[in-house]
C-alpha cells in the first residue's frame, strides 16, 4: 500500500538513496532540504521537497504530523529533530525509524584490534563523545511504549554508490582521497583495527523491511563483513597501482588534519552482528564486498569518470 513518507536527511547519502528507492515503489516521500536549489533537484527525482532545516523544529512537527511514517536520516545525535517529531505521532501507531550508527560501540583502539563483537544485546557503556547518541536511541525506543512504532538502526561502515543526489559515503573516500593526495595509502597505527561494514544498497533494503514489519521500540545493527582499516588501504593501493604498499599515519598528524574522527572512527574497532536483521526482518544483504567495490566496482568507477585513472 502506498504511503505518504517524510524523509529527513533526504538530499544526503543514506537519507537519499532511501528516498529514492522508496519512490521506486510507488511511496509519496517528502524531503526535507535548506534551500531553494535543492529543492529543485530534489523534485526532479519524484521526491516533494521541504524548505527547511533541522532547527525549523515547528516545520519538522507540521509535516511529521501530516504523513504515514518518518525515516530521522539527518543527525544521529540531534535530540532537537526526535522531541520535535516523536510528541507529534504518540499514540498513532505510525513508523518512526531513526538512524544511528555502530559507532556508538566504537573504542579507542589506536590502532590496534580487538575481539569484542557487539550485538544488540551487548551491555556496554558509549565513550564520552557517543553519549550524547545513545541518549538519542533511548528516547526513539522508549515511544515504542507510547503508541509508535520506533525503530533505530545503527549502520556500520557503509560503502558504495548512493541512490540519491549524494552518491558518496564518508569513511571510504576519505581514506581514498589521502591516499590521491599523499601519494600513497595510509592507515593510523598498525591499522589493524577492524569495522563492520554494509553496502548502502543493503542498508536501503533493511530500511524498507523495518518500515514494513519491525516491532515497536527495536534495533538493528547492519552488517554483511568486516575488514581491517590496514585491508581497506591496501585495496586503496592496489586500485591506484601502488600494489598493496601501504603506510603507518602517526596519530598526531591525523588528528591534526581529521580532527577527533582519526580517533573515534579511522583508529577504532566497531565489530557488530546483523543476525538479529536476517532473523526477524529476513534481511537478505547481497551487495558487492567492500573490497570488491573498491578495486572492481563503484570506487573505480569513479576514479575512471573523473580521468583519475584510465578506463
Amino acid at each position: 500500500m502506498s504511503m505518504r513518507i517524510f524523509v529527513t536527511g533526504a538530499t544526503g547519502y543514506i537519507g537519499g538513496s532511501i528516498a529514492a528507492r522508496l519512490v521506486a515503489r510507488g511511496h509519496e516521500v517528502v524531503g526535507l532540504t535548506r534551500s531553494a536549489e535543492s529543492a529543485a533537484r530534489l523534485r526532479e527525482t519524484g521526491v516533494t521537497p521541504v524548505v527547511g532545516s533541522l532547527v525549523a523544529l515547528g516545520t519538522l512537527a507540521e509535516v511529521a504530523s501530516g504523513v504515514d511514517a518518518v525515516i530521522n536520516a539527518a543527525n544521529s545525535d540531534d535530540p532537537f529533530v526526535v522531541e520535535a517529531i516523536l510528541p507529534v505521532l504518540e499514540g498513532t501507531g505510525k513508523s518512526f525509524i531513526h538512524t544511528s550508527g555502530s559507532s556508538i560501540i566504537a573504542d579507542r583502539g589506536g590502532g590496534e584490534r580487538s575481539d569484542l563483537v557487539f550485538n544488540e544485546d551487548t551491555p556496554f557503556v558509549a565513550l564520552p563523545e557517543r553519549q550524547g547518541r545513545a541518549a538519542v536511541e533511548r528516547l526513539v525506543l522508549s515511544y515504542g511504549q507510547r503508541g509508535v512504532r520506533s525503530v533505530v538502526v545503527r549502520p556500520t561502515l557503509i560503502y558504495g554508490q548512493g541512490a540519491g543526489l549524494h552518491k558518496s559515503s564518508i569513511q571510504v573516500p576519505r581514506m581514498l582521497d589521502l591516499a590521491l593526495a599523499k601519494g600513497k595509502a595510509l592507515h593510523i597505527g598498525k591499522g589493524e583495527n577492524v569495522w563492520s561494514n554494509v553496502h548502502i544498497d543493503d542498508v536501503v533494503d533493511l530500511y524498507l523491511l523495518a518500515l514494513e514489519m519491525a516491532p515497536p521500540g527495536s534495533l538493528f545493527f547492519a552488517e554483511n563483513g568486516e575488514c581491517s582499516m590496514r585491508t581497506i588501504a591496501e585495496a586503496i593501493s592496489r586500485l591506484l597501482g601502488h600494489g598493496g604498499r601501504t603506510e603507518s599515519w602517526p596519530m598526531e598528524e591525523a588528528l591534526k588534519d581529521w580532527g577527533i574522527s582519526a580517533q573515534a572512527t579511522f583508529a577504532s574497532n566497531s565489530r557488530v552482528s546483523a543476525q538479529k536483521a536476517r532473523a526477524m526482518l529476513g534481511w537478505n544483504p547481497k551487495g558487492p564486498g567492500l573490497v570488491e567495490d573498491v578495486e572492481h566496482g563503484s570506487y573505480r568507477a569513479l576514479l575512471v569518470a573523473e580521468g583519475k585513472l584510465p578506463a
